[in-house]
């Protein structure tokens, strides 16, 4: 039995690997945020125990679908809270299951599969678990993909396919300066400052990008696809529109969804926010720059 701990924007967690069939080689992309031990004092964000021999005792009720960026993870719920969840890849292969408290703050995982699906299911848990435990703490893992500049981070938002990617890929082959943080899910939280901070994490989708930076956000930009290139500010409805679906969120569950509405709330009054139309060319990138590096 081997607990291997690791501390992402801030909040420390521990995950146990109670076998032999699985260790830390699964998750190579979480190696920069890893640590030796919690600081004195520190208390986990939770815990996750990995035991291929995990059996639940029971099994819940069926809640929902809950969708993690193309692929359906069935979600399962007790009387007592207790929250089941079925992890499936885009193949629909069935890649673990994993139960945890009603507020994610432990969980048990048993994987399933090569080392290609147990790679997936153990990510997916694991930002499951860092999503919802964190979200009492001003605290959001979002879809984007954010590049930084002069020390500020700016978060493109938008659908899969809306072109995030190249958005940010064109800051950084014709804006001087720019590096990206994330390339899909990048964490946000109010910090007791009360600035609004984007770090990188260890899960970035099919760019490599696992970064352990940070820095206090610029602009969100919301993009949409037109034949021309124009950018406007957001107001707040409009901003609240476009950063509650780039969130982690499970609507169903009443304590979680309604703390990611307050944050997002507090980082509306505190971020710019920018809706985007554009094309895929050296003129949006510079459009969004030259509004949102004031």
């Amino acid at each position: 039995m081997e607990t291997i701990y690791y501390k992402v924007a801030g909040f420390t967690y521990g995950i146990i690997f109670a076998d032999d069939n699985n260790s830390a080689e699964l998750i190579q992309s979480s190696e920069p945020f890893k640590i030796d031990a919690p600081e004195a004092g520190t208390e986990l964000i939770f815990t996750l125990t990995v035991d291929d021999s995990f059996r639940p005792k029971q099994k819940g009720g069926e809640i929902g679908q809950f969708d993690c960026g193309g692929c359906n993870h069935g979600v399962y719920q007790m009387e007592d809270g207790t929250y089941q969840i079925l992890i499936s890849n885009e193949m629909q292969e069935q890649c673990c299951i994993l139960e945890c408290k009603g507020d994610f703050s432990e969980g048990h995982l048993a994987l399933n599969g090569d080392y290609r699906m147990r790679n997936f299911g153990l990510n997916n848990a694991l930002m499951l678990m860092y999503a919802f435990s964190t979200a009492p703490h001003n605290t959001l893992l979002m879809h984007s993909s954010v590049v930084r500049k002069d020390g500020k981070g700016y978060m493109c938002l938008g659908v899969s396919g809306t072109g995030k990617s190249t958005h940010t890929g064109l800051w950084l082959k014709y804006i001087e300066g720019t590096d990206l943080m994330n390339d899909d899910n990048p964490v946000v939280r109010i910090t007791d400052d009360g600035v609004a901070r984007v770090y990188g994490s260890p899960w970035s989708g099919k760019t490599p990008c696992y970064r352990n930076v940070e820095a206090p956000i610029g602009a969100f930009i919301q993009l949409r696809q037109a034949p021309y290139n124009k950018i406007t500010p957001e107001n707040t409805i409009e901003a609240f529109s476009s950063l509650l679906p780039s969130c982690s969120v499970m609507k169903w569950d009443g304590r979680i969804y309604k703390y990611i509405c307050a944050t997002i709330g507090q980082i509306i009054s505190k971020v710019p926010n920018y809706l985007l139309e554009c094309l895929p060319d050296e003129d949006a990138a510079k459009l969004s720059s030259s509004t949102c590096c004031r």
